[in-house]
């Protein structure tokens, strides 16, 4: 008998879920973009677990620590509680870019990470974020991805925003 798998929403970070602040360097500056807490709530509501995949090479790069990057996390998880949203998992790579290293995407160690853990089912997963990195790391990961912004960069769905994503993604809940 095989065990249930879950189905989950890969999320990016900057850009997709808060204001892209360009390396981020203080909690201060977590903003939830117009729409993301509605829309992650809306998701949860549904049965996804939400994931946090993100990039943050300015640890590897010297600019901020790995323990300010956790409080901003901490904060972002305090702003969607009014909106039902939780995260099941936070996944960030702190490597600078050419570190080589499995995480960083578009490489999907940080979906696969998670995945194992929480015991999901990519193809029954998505991948949203605001880069081609994310979505070649949602692919690699196989999931279906949709890509935040004017063109769908190879991605399953284009979007203009997280609010357009999650409504996109609630209408392929039964796939």
């Amino acid at each position: 008998m095989t065990p249930h798998l879950q189905k989950a929403v890969f999320l990016d970070r900057d850009g997709t879920v808060i204001r892209d602040a360009n390396y981020l360097s203080t909690v201060e500056g977590v903003a939830l973009l117009p729409g993301a807490g509605e829309a992650l709530g809306a998701l949860a509501r549904a049965g996804f677990l939400l994931v946090l995949v993100t990039n943050q090479s300015g640890i590897g790069r010297g600019y901020f620590t790995a323990e300010l990057v956790e409080a901003q996390h901490a904060r972002l998880r305090e702003l969607l509680k009014p909106f039902g949203a939780e995260f099941a998992a936070v996944e960030y790579c702190p490597h600078a870019p050419g570190a080589e290293c499995g995480c960083r995407k578009p490489q999907p160690g940080m979906l696969l990470a998670a995945t194992g853990r929480l015991r999901v089912a990519p193809a029954d997963s998505f991948m949203v974020g605001d880069k081609p990195a994310d979505v070649e790391a949602g692919r690699a990961a196989g999931c279906r991805t949709v890509f935040i912004g004017p063109a769908c960069q190879g991605a399953d769905c284009c979007a203009p925003d997280l609010a357009a994503a999650a409504e996109w993604i609630l209408s392929r809940r039964a796939g």
